[in-house]
Order: C-alpha cells, then sequence, then structure tokens
C-alpha cells in the first residue's frame, strides 16, 4: 500500500466526519428562507480548511452568498493551483421520493446519501482531503488556493464581480476543479470541454383576463396554444434549432475528435433503458455523445397557463409561461444567443398575442487543451487511483464560472471530478459510492505529488 493509500485509509473516519458537518447544513441558494444556512456552511468550510492545512481561511463577502478563500503558500517560486468548488445544493424537494433524510447522511450499499454527496461538498471535500494528505506526507511542492462559492447552483451572479475585485488575491498559474463526473464506474476520464448555456423566461398575453372557452373559442387566440406552436417550430425535423443566426459561431467537430469520441463506451440500449424511453432523438448526422456533449441544443425546461387544478374549468387562460434553455458549445457567445432568441420569438409572435421574453443566466463554453502540464499530472494522477489511464472527454452541462475564470483571470481549468451518473445530482437520492470518494482523494494527492515535476 503506497504512503498516500496509507494517510487516507488511516483517516477514513474523520474525513465522513467531516464531510458530514457539512452535508447537514441545508445551504439551498435557491431558497432565501435558507440565507442563514449559506454563512453557516461558508463558516464551516473555512474551519475545516484551516483544519485540512491552510495557512489563513476567511469567509468573505459578495453582493450574494459569500466565498470562502483560503491559501496555503508554500514558496514565492512555486506554481499555484487554485481549487474551486461550491458549496450550495438544489433543493431535496419532492422529500417524499427520498428513501432517507436528505440533510442527514446515510451509508448503505457502499454509498454516502444525502443532498450535497457529490454536488459538490463531496468532490469538495476530496479535493481539500487530498490536498491535505499531500500536505502530511510531504508531497505538496506549490501554493494552493481555494475558492469555494455558494451561488453556483443559481447561476454564479455574485462570483465575476467577486473576481475582478479580487483578481490579485486568486493570482494562480492554474485552476483544479471537481464538479463534472467520468463517463462510467469502469471507465475514468477527464472532462475537456464543457456546454455554454443561455436560459429565459417567457410570457405571451392574449386577453385581459380568463375568458369562458364556450364564448370565445374560436374567436380569441388562445396564448398557450400560440406559445405551444412558437416553442415547438424552434426545432425542425432534422433537429436543428432554427433560430437565424444561431449556428453562425458554432465550430464544427473535427475528424479526429469525432474519432475519440466514437471510442468512448456506450451501451444505447442501457442508455435507453436507464432513462426509461424507447427511443432516442437529436440533430441529424450526429451520433448520441457527440449531440449531447459538442452539439448545440434547445428544451422547455417547463411551460404554464390556464387551470391545472383538479376537475374541469372551461377556461381560455389570459396568460402563458416558459421557461427555455440552450445549451451553448465553444464560441458562441450567450448574449449574443440572448439577443438573437429573444428577436427571433418577438419576429414571429402573431399579433393576437403580446410576448415578454426575459433573459436569465448564462455562460460559454469551455475547451482545456490536453497538453497542459496541470492536464497530464491530473491524467496520471487519476490513473494511478482509479487504475487506467483516463479518457478525454467532453461533457454537456455547464459551469458557467469556468469560461469567466479565464476571462477575468487568465487562467485554464482542470476538470477533475469523480461524479457518476448514476448518483442522481439535482435529484432525490443523491449519493456518492464511499470507494469513489476515497480514490477522488488519492487521485487529488497524486496530482500534487506530480505537479511540480511537470513543470520543471
Amino acid at each position: 500500500m503506497s504512503q498516500i493509500s496509507s494517510y487516507i485509509q488511516s483517516n477514513q473516519e474523520r474525513f465522513l466526519d467531516e464531510l458530514f458537518s457539512l452535508i447537514r447544513i441545508p445551504s439551498i441558494s435557491a431558497q432565501q428562507e435558507h440565507k442563514p444556512d449559506m454563512e453557516r456552511c461558508a463558516r464551516r468550510w473555512a474551519e475545516l480548511l484551516v483544519v485540512s492545512g491552510a495557512d489563513r481561511a476567511e469567509v468573505m463577502p459578495t453582493d450574494g452568498n459569500p466565498v470562502v478563500y483560503a491559501e496555503k503558500h508554500v514558496s514565492d517560486a512555486a506554481q499555484t493551483v487554485l481549487v474551486y468548488g461550491h458549496y450550495d445544493v438544489m433543493p431535496a424537494e419532492p422529500l417524499e421520493l427520498w428513501n432517507s433524510a436528505p440533510f442527514e447522511p446515510e451509508i448503505r450499499d457502499g454509498r454516502i446519501w444525502a443532498r450535497g454527496a457529490d454536488d459538490d461538498k463531496g468532490q469538495s471535500m476530496m479535493q481539500v482531503k487530498g490536498f491535505e494528505t499531500a500536505l502530511r506526507l510531504g508531497l505538496l511542492r506549490c501554493n494552493v488556493k481555494f475558492i469555494f462559492e455558494g451561488e453556483e447552483e443559481i447561476g454564479s451572479p455574485s462570483l465575476e464581480a467577486f473576481c475582478r475585485t479580487h483578481r490579485d488575491l486568486l493570482k494562480a498559474d492554474v485552476i483544479l476543479v471537481s464538479d463534472t463526473s467520468m463517463v462510467s464506474a469502469d471507465v475514468p476520464s477527464l472532462t475537456t470541454g464543457l456546454r455554454g448555456l443561455a436560459y429565459w423566461e417567457i410570457e405571451v398575453t392574449g386577453p385581459n383576463r380568463d375568458l369562458h372557452s364556450g364564448h370565445f373559442g374560436g374567436a380569441v387566440a388562445n396564448p398557450v396554444n400560440v406559445l405551444c406552436r412558437m416553442l415547438a417550430d424552434i426545432i425542425d425535423a432534422d433537429g436543428r434549432i432554427t433560430i437565424p443566426g444561431f449556428y453562425d459561431s458554432v465550430e464544427d467537430v473535427s475528424a479526429e475528435e469525432r474519432a475519440m469520441i466514437a471510442q468512448i463506451p456506450f451501451d444505447e440500449a442501457k442508455y435507453k433503458e436507464a432513462i426509461g424511453v424507447n427511443a432516442l432523438a437529436g440533430e441529424k448526422g450526429y451520433s448520441t455523445l457527440e449531440r449531447n456533449s459538442c452539439r448545440p441544443s434547445f428544451d422547455i425546461c417547463g411551460i404554464w397557463g390556464g387551470y391545472t387544478g383538479e376537475g374541469s374549468k372551461t377556461v381560455l387562460p389570459s396568460k402563458a409561461y416558459a421557461k427555455v434553455s440552450c445549451r451553448l458549445v465553444p464560441h458562441q457567445q450567450h448574449e449574443e444567443i440572448s439577443r438573437l432568441f429573444i428577436e427571433y420569438l418577438t419576429r414571429i409572435a402573431p399579433p393576437t398575442v403580446k410576448i415578454k421574453v426575459m433573459p436569465a443566466h448564462g455562460g460559454e463554453g469551455y475547451v482545456c487543451p490536453i497538453d497542459l502540464p496541470a492536464y497530464r499530472a491530473a491524467e496520471e494522477a487519476v490513473g494511478v487511483a482509479f487504475g487506467k489511464r483516463p479518457l478525454a472527454v467532453r461533457r454537456g452541462g455547464s459551469i458557467p464560472i469556468i469560461s469567466t475564470f479565464e476571462q477575468v483571470l487568465g487562467v485554464k481549468s482542470i476538470l477533475m471530478g469523480f461524479g457518476l451518473e448514476q448518483n442522481a445530482i439535482h435529484s432525490p437520492n443523491e449519493s456518492c459510492r464511499l470507494d469513489f470518494f476515497y480514490k477522488g482523494i488519492e487521485a487529488v494527492a497524486e496530482f500534487y505529488k506530480r505537479y511540480d515535476s511537470c513543470n520543471l
């Protein structure tokens, strides 16, 4: 057994206790009633970072929830790694679907079950305990800074301003992030690309009040009907998005990268079975793994209007609403896509209704070069911890702040995540495999063991 594995094994119980102390704090950024919990969770993280070996840690204010900042200084001449994570979590509802209390962690069937077990308290703890392991064993030869935010799950609205204000404080050579997933438990991977995001809420108004559908149906436009028709037409029969100019900045995936994607193990039958569908759909000419990682998409995330209560109520509703999003690929600017979308919907809306489109949060996509010294260190480290060289893959999700880091701090991020699809992040019964929790800590410690030598 290596000295890293030995240290982790001898501290397993303490590592879990510290993680559980964070999980028990319901730090839900989307719900204002949990504002005190955000402060409490930030303070607890600051305590744990000092316990783990940081020289100092502090809770710093932003326009929203606070940021936790910590640092360990090794040498003025050494490289600096900035570790990013987030301490906020998604709401736990619907509570009735949980098999155990979401904020009282349980260990069963070889897993930690709780909200935040993976996203992102579990993964952030892997980073912190990997750092501690490397430090205690004398393997740390670089400076390390930590920035943990409390608004990632609501789009990080305060973090860009914080980064601009504290650019010197956050100065680093590379950013290390554990908030992504691996291909599978048997196929370790490093994420080399993320999609961007644009999000809107739409309001369509018809008559000035709900109308009797018998007296007015067929003579007055129904806003729900109009909204459904407008949104349905945004995707054509080939799975292409019809917004004019939408694809102008989309970079075609190279033949070389498509060949790499084709090598990723993928069982379409199991994929369909896992999500309960009989067939898949998407943009013509691309595989499923290409569609959900390096091609843009459009989705209606929610749609409502009229009467939805028990029984019947024959009304022609006054208003209809929808929340919609686009996943974007690198080079697509979310503000430009938002402008194109708003102009398009405004133009195609019939004169029988009034439409209002309100942009919400957004962010750009990101691509990490695989020839960076830090990427090579991460690749070797994951290979040691998981027993296989990790694949380089793009993922379909979005972490908008990653592109902001590059724009504001001028630093690339290594996306060294340890999640799995079956961990059910954002859903009831979120979990994290215990062996992955410890392997993640090992991989981070191995990263620090290698990082300095990769930069000599």
